[in-house]
């Protein structure tokens, strides 16, 4: 295998030094690439479109994450190349840690409680948690294993996705029963993939769907949130507040009005990062079923756009 890695990253020691103790594949790293013609495998995030256009024997696309918006929005991506992405354990156990800290942060009304040390407030009598019935919007992998270890905490969670999922101890919703799954619920956690359907899928459309007072918690994509509606939701009492670790624009503008907003909490995309001693594998594995004409893991739908 002829491997080049593309990303904006320039912090890929990890890979390299994990891809030459694991393999004898040839690996470069973009912009400098000896001979186009030779590359059969590109591992990238975020690369230049139409980069891709320039490898006439690539056999394969592997993301370096689990998301692969970022490659699906080229718009003169190769057809007929197959497309993969990272899968990981160690993704759903870092993922499902951050949605349960967000969920506990607003069940022990931690806001109240820093706004109450800011002001001297020592406020013994009021009743120190929230109620809460959690909904995950994008029951896959990672919305399905924060859902079971919530559930395993004694909260009250559902779960909604496009397509029918079974589930023996979570209700689930799917298809047309998107609104009544928003009743349910006053925390509501995004973990849909980025797709052309799900575009601001956090907008003003949806909110008035929920129950005031309904807690946002977003580890998604930050193109799936509509930023001045969750700030105008907020304002109204719609949302009581928001948890969000990705943003439209990344780094967050500086003159961005979520900075100024104390109902918002913000972490800069930082829920679940890919484990390279897990990632790599995985990207050498699926390269030798292509050698060998077997079905490749996590390979992507690109009419799905997953």
């Amino acid at each position: 295998m002829n491997l080049l890695i593309i990303t904006q990253n320039n912090n890929i020691d990890k890979w390299l030094d994990i891809f030459s103790k694991t393999s004898n594949c040839s690996v470069e790293v973009w912009p400098n690439v000896n001979n186009y013609n030779k590359i059969d495998c590109v591992a990238l995030w975020s690369h230049p479109h139409g980069l891709l256009n320039k490898f006439k024997n690539l056999k394969l696309i592997h993301s370096m994450g689990a998301g692969v918006d970022h490659i699906l929005s080229d718009p003169s991506l190769p057809s007929n190349i197959p497309i993969c992405r990272i899968s990981d354990e160690k993704l759903s156990f870092s993922m499902s840690n951050y949605i349960i800290m967000a969920v506990l942060y607003f069940h022990k009304r931690l806001d109240k409680y820093k706004y109450d040390r800011k002001h001297k407030i020592f406020d013994h009598d009021s009743y120190p948690e929230i109620d809460v019935n959690i909904g995950i919007l994008g029951y896959g992998s990672l919305g399905s294993d924060a859902g079971n270890k919530l559930k395993g905490l004694g909260f009250n969670v559902y779960g909604y996705s496009l397509n029918k999922k079974n589930e023996n101890n979570i209700p689930l919703f799917y298809g047309d029963d998107l609104d009544i799954f928003l009743k349910k619920i006053n925390v509501l956690v995004c973990t849909v993939p980025y797709t052309s359907k799900t575009k601001k899928l956090l907008s003003m459309k949806l909110f008035e769907k929920l129950n005031n007072g309904t807690y946002l918690i977003n580890v998604s994509r930050g193109k799936v949130q509509n930023e001045s509606d969750i700030l105008e939701a907020i304002d109204k009492g719609i949302l009581s507040g928001a948890f969000l670790d990705v943003f439209t624009n990344e780094p967050l503008p500086k003159n961005s009005l979520i900075w100024k907003n104390e109902n918002i909490q913000i972490t800069p995309h930082i829920a679940s990062i890919t484990n390279e001693e897990a990632a790599v594998p995985q990207i050498l594995n699926n390269y030798q079923r292509l050698t060998d004409n077997l079905s490749l893991f996590n390979k992507v739908n690109t009419d799905n756009e997953y």
